[in-house]
Formats: C-alpha cells, structure tokens, sequence
C-alpha cells in the first residue's frame, strides 16, 4: 500500500464535562495523539496539532499525517557466534530457535552478519521492517489517551454492543460518538464501546443535531457554520474576552482567568448579554457581592473606572437569540436571593465585634498537632511583639498596643457567617468589621495585610502594623508546620511553606527590615509548646528552605535591580547572611566590583586562599605574628591588610559596599606578589602556621560582602 499525506480528524463526543478541568483534557488528549503518532514516524516534520476542547467534546486535528510510516531497516543481535554455531559451524538450537521468535525462521543464514573480535564476535539479523499502519497506530493510541487524561472521578456506565449485549466503560462522562476520518477515509477504530464513525453533533439547540463530516479538513468549518460550536477553546475563549469587553463599554470587567476559562467550558456558541440589580445591594462590600457573582454565578462584575462596583453585571449565555429578555430576566431574578444572602451575613456579623469572638478561636483546630486558631493568635503575637522590640532598639517608632491588639482579633473574621460562605474573604471582611468596631486604622488594616502577600508579585502590607504581622505569621506557619513533620517534599506543600517563605524574603527586604533571621526563627520555636516541634523545626534546616526561595526570588528581580547572575547570588547567600534587607545592596556592589579589572585576579586568589585554607589540618592560629613575617613580599602583604582593615570596617559599618570593595584593589598586587615569592606551607611549623594566620585574616576582610571565589 502506498504511503497517503493527508489531514487527520479525530473526536470523542460526550455528555457535558467537567468545566474546571476541560481545558487540560484537551490539550492532554491532543498531546498524547499528536506524540504517539510522531513515534510512530506517521508525521511529517512540519505537523502540526490543533486542538479543540468544547463542552461535549474532546478532539484533534493533526496535518501532514501518513496512513503507512515508511519502512525502515533493523539491525538486531542474535547470539555470540560460539552459541550461534556448533563446532562444525552448523547453525545451533538457541540460534534457530532465536529466528523463529523473530519470523524469520526461514532466512538464508548466509544473509546474517558477523561483527566483532574475537570474545566480541557476534551474530546480527539485518532486516527491513515495514512501517507502522495509521488505524493499527490510532487505536492504541486512542486507548492510550483516554486512560492518561488528567481525570479526578470516572463515571462508570454501559454501552449496548451491536449484538445486544452490553459493555461496561469508565470515562469522566458518557461517550456517545467517536468521530475518526484520514482526509476523506472514515477510519476503522473503537474506543469506550463505540465504532468510529463521520458523524458528531452540533450546538443543543441551535443546531439540527446530527452532522456528517465529509473530509477530516472540513471538521472546524462544519461544526461551526451548520452546528453552531466554536470549538477551538482558545479561540472561544478569546471571542467571549473581546465580547465582555465590548459590552462593558465605559466600565471595566473584572475577568480573573480561571472564571474566564470555566465559563469557556461551559458554552458553545456564547452570547453576551448584560443585565442588572439592585442598587441598594451596594451598600454591602464590594467584595462580597463581586465574589457571589464570580462563585455561584459565573457572573462578570462591573466597576467604574475608579473601581468602585456598578449595580451591572454580564452573563455568558450558551444561547444567542434576538430576544433575549427572558434570558436577562432570569439572570436577574436568579441573583437577587445570593446578593440577599450576603446582606443578611453582612448584618448579622456587625451583632458581635471581633474582639468580642476571640476567645471562640479556642474552638477552631488550626492543626491537629499545633492547637487551636487562639494558641496561634498568641504565638504569633508573642512573634510580633519580639520583633517591634528588636526593631525599637533601631530606632524605629511602632506602636505595641496596636500590634497586639491586631495580632489578638486578624483571626477573628474566620467566625463570621460571611467568611464562612465565602473563606476568600477572610482578611478582607476582617478589615471592613474592625472598622465598623471603631478600631484604629493601623489595626483593621492589619487584619487584611497581615497576609500579604498572598500570592508571587502580590502587594506588601502598607502600615508597619501590618508589615510586622504579616512576618509573624509567616514565620509561625512555617516553623510550626514544620516542627510537625510536614515540610514541603517535592510537588506537596499542602500548608504552602513555600510561598509563606517567599512572603518573608519580600517582607524582609522590601520593607527593610533588618531583623536577624536565624534568631528570629529561633524565638518563633520557643513559642510551641509541643516538644516534637523544638526537635524537628530545626533552625538551620528552616533558614536554608527560607534562603532556597530566597535565591529563586533574586534570579526574578531584572525589573527591580538587574539580573543577577547565579556566580553573584551564590557568592553573597553561601555566606549564610542572617540579614536579608541588604542583600541587593550587597549584590548591586558586588556587580560593580566585578566590573573592575582586578575583580578576577582577586577572585581567584580569594579562591587560592580558600583551597589552602581547607586544606590543612592544623588549627590555624587567630591571629599572626608580626615577628614571624621574614620575606619581603609577606611583610608587605600584612602591611596592606593593617593599612586596609580600618578602612574596611568602617565601610562595612557604614553599609558603604561599594566602597568595601573597591578598597580590595589595593590588596591585589600584594596578594600576587605574596604568592610568587611566598611558599605557604613552609617546612618550619611556626612559619607556616603565621603565614595561614595571615592569610585566614586576609580571607575574612576580603569575603566580608561576598564569597569572592564564587565570582571565579
């Protein structure tokens, strides 16, 4: 059979399903069709997949698809000829006996090919193999497709076989057609109990129901003109995004993605529409009647362009037609009860303040092994108030009752009916009931930013207040869970470690705090009773997750303070800084002096230096002796590092990195000098001793920003 190029369609239709998940189903189903076939050699280089993902349907359509793979040539190892053949050469047991398991029992052996020396000798089958067939290919990997799906819950059910029997089949909703075609050639396959087929099924109601599908390349086109199904999901998806903002018109629509792609799971043909309700809803918090929308609804807010909300709000219809009043009717009627609901829990939760449900906290398990939201409330106002006091000795004005007075009620907004409905509101409805109770700016706003920041790139608290919070918090969550054995491992971190870490790096340097790490985490373990967390929340082990976020959190900083290499960042964090509010400071210099012609001689002396230091066995002794400097090239080595060190210090002190560094230079052709003429590891022990001496200070005053050798 010739080899034909041609387009390959292939779909699975079904019931309706599952819309938060539609979006990965169609790309895992093209991927795995598209892969199997491309190993299978049934591609050209130049293919490609499109996929389309709809309601009730999952499919592919690849171009450039062969219905035969060439044939290609096989080269197999048989045996060693002392096995392959007898001592009179004739073909042995185990040889003839390998070429009938391969169907080639028949083969002229003079054909087989001898290759090796000796031991290595050995006998090899040359064969052509005849290419993979398309139909024989697709049903494998079809079946293959659909059990690697990404498929929380199958639903099982049975298909009648055309003998009148019936099939059990599993699959996340019930298949009613595959649709299969090779340009015009329908192919011969099945999957989940159906024989493929030409026909599919357009829109559920706008289109006329069964559609045959005369060639694999008219599939798209088809579906849409006559079945009313935009089945491409990103071009749906799109279309509904252009179309939401063109019925905004002046106003914004707030679209977050994951709505955006749920609501483009669930239609086929969408139709916009826009309908309203009442205003005097307004008067509750915007974020509860915009997140009633979004969750029960699927509705799409509307605010002004100051982003206050507008009583306006627009529906994704899977129905287009000219008269759509009943449809906005329905809508309107449909939200009213919601927005009602979040009237009464707004009301309702004003009848008690925050601080009046504190001690109700005591009922709410935070960790089974941790206690109660209340034992939490007080460690991590036992965190924060230890860290105003460190930040007090700086000189820096924080007012304590306020932070303890926020740190006792941020939790309390968990016991509200409102929080309840919606826990994404927690923090937000916090802040706006601590206003309604007369507390004081600083610390309503903390019961919302004291989990900021939530996300990657999400904004910092603004208030000390709540800056201070936040990096408690942070911190309690992240000792306590770990001190019970729930440190992140691989894709896990259920009680997200990973980004309570990242929070801490931002919250250290972006709001410059000079707090040492180390003793922070430290204190943050003596305030846990539980004994399993003083012996598994180990400091150093806590202090290197917090700086592995670290390290990823400067590799993304180019907007900031430029891209940073990872010789840079490494030669700063492999120090071990307890304080991270400089860092940037500490790299920003670290670039300019790499831009200096003695940076590298100095890294890689400082390198030398390090070597050597790590080498030896002896205890080095801490300090060296001016007496015991005999060669010239040494005394002049510790006259710069004398001439230097104050200078040094002070720079250091000052936070003057810059300047710290440049103040290396004056060492670089000294330290050269030293090593040309200088055997460190002299025979006489005291004279190689002071010479390590001297070397180790030298090491220390060059590494006070950074590990210089790192830079080599």
């Amino acid at each position: 059979m010739s080899a034909q190029n041609a387009t390959l369609t292939l779909e699975v239709f079904t019931e309706e399903l599952p819309p938060k998940s539609l979006r990965k189903l169609g790309e895992s189903f093209s991927a795995a069709i598209f892969t199997s076939l491309q190993q299978a050699q049934l591609l050209s280089p130049h293919s490609k997949a499109l996929s389309f993902a709809s309601p009730r349907r999952l499919a592919v359509q690849i171009d450039g698809v062969l219905n035969q793979a060439p044939n290609y040539p096989v080269r197999e190892k048989l045996l060693p000829v002392s096995i392959a053949f007898d001592a009179a050469g004739k073909p042995s047991a185990p040889l003839l006996k390998k070429l009938a398991a391969l169907n080639c029992a028949e083969i002229d052996l003079n054909t087989l090919e001898r290759s090796g020396d000796g031991k290595n000798e050995a006998i090899y089958l040359n064969l052509i193999a005849t290419g993979a067939q398309l139909t024989v290919t697709l049903q494998i990997a079809l079946e293959s497709a659909l059990q690697q799906l990404p498929i929380a819950k199958m639903m099982h059910y049975q298909v009648k076989q055309k003998d009148g029997s019936f099939k059990e089949v599993a699959f996340a909703r019930p298949a009613h057609h595959i649709l299969a075609l090779h340009g015009k050639l329908p192919l011969n396959i099945t999957a989940l109990g159906i024989e493929a087929g030409q026909q599919t099924e357009g829109h559920r109601f706008l289109s006329s129901g069964i559609l045959t599908v005369s060639t694999a390349d008219a599939y798209e086109q088809l579906l849409e003109t006559k079945g009313k199904v935009i089945a491409n999901f990103d071009r749906r998806r799109t279309l509904i995004h252009d179309a939401l903002i063109k019925a905004a018109g002046e106003d914004q629509v707030l679209m977050p993605s994951a709505l955006l792609d749920e609501v483009t799971a669930l239609v086929e043909w969408p139709a916009i529409y826009s309908c309203e309700f009442d205003s005097e809803f307004l008067e509750i918090p915007q974020e509860c009647l915009i997140l009633t929308m979004q969750t029960n609804q699927k509705y799409f807010a509307l605010t002004d362009q100051a982003g206050k909300l507008r009583n306006r709000f627009l529906v994704v219809s899977n129905l287009e037609t000219a008269t759509p009043q009943a449809i906005i009717a329905g809508n309107e009627r449909v939200i009213r009860p919601r927005l009602a609901d979040a009237r009464f829990f707004f009301k309702q939760d004003q009848k008690r303040t925050l601080h009046a449900r504190l001690n109700d906290l005591s009922k709410v398990v935070y960790q089974n092994q941790l206690g109660s939201q209340l034992d939490r409330v007080y460690r991590v106002q036992a965190i924060a108030l230890q860290i105003a006091g460190q930040l007090k000795l700086q000189g820096i004005s924080i007012n304590t009752e306020w932070l303890a007075r926020a740190a006792e009620i941020a939790k309390a907004d968990l016991l509200t009916e409102m929080v309840g409905e919606f826990p994404e509101l927690q923090g937000i409805m916090g802040r706006y009931y601590a206003t309604l109770d007369g507390e004081v700016a600083d610390v309503a706003a903390s019961c919302s930013e004291h989990y900021q920041p939530r996300f990657a790139g999400d904004y910092l608290p603004l208030t000390l207040t709540g800056s201070i919070l936040a990096l408690a918090d942070k911190l309690e969550t992240v000792v306590g869970i770990w001190g019970v054995g729930l440190a992140p491992t691989g894709d896990k971190d259920p009680y997200a470690l990973r980004r309570q870490a990242l929070g801490i790096c931002r919250l250290l340097v972006e709001k410059n705090l000079a707090l040492n790490l180390p003793a922070q985490i430290d204190f943050a373990r003596s305030q846990f009773k539980q004994a399993s967390v003083a012996q598994k929340a180990n400091t150093a082990e806590i202090y290197q997750f917090i700086t592995d976020r670290f390290r990823s959190y400067l590799r993304d900083l180019p907007a900031l303070a430029g891209a940073f290499t990872v010789a840079e960042i490494e030669a700063v964090l492999s120090q071990t800084p307890p304080y991270f509010n400089d860092i940037i400071e500490r790299l920003q210099a670290l670039r300019q002096f790499n831009a200096l012609p003695e940076a590298a001689q100095l890294a890689a002396a400082n390198k030398r230096i390090s070597n050597l230091l790590k080498k030896t066995s002896t205890v080095i002794p801490a300090s060296y002796s001016l007496k015991l400097l005999v060669l010239p090239a040494e005394i002049a080595l510790a006259q710069s590092l004398e001439t230097a060190s104050p200078q040094l210090d002070l720079a250091y002190q000052q936070g003057q990195f810059v300047a710290c560094l440049q103040i290396l230079v004056a060492l670089a052709q000294p330290i050269d000098q030293f090593f040309a003429d200088v055997m460190v590891m002299d025979p006489q022990p005291e004279l190689k001793d002071n010479r390590l001496a001297l070397l180790q200070q030298l090491h220390q005053k060059m590494n006070l920003i950074a590990d210089l050798s790192k830079l080599v």
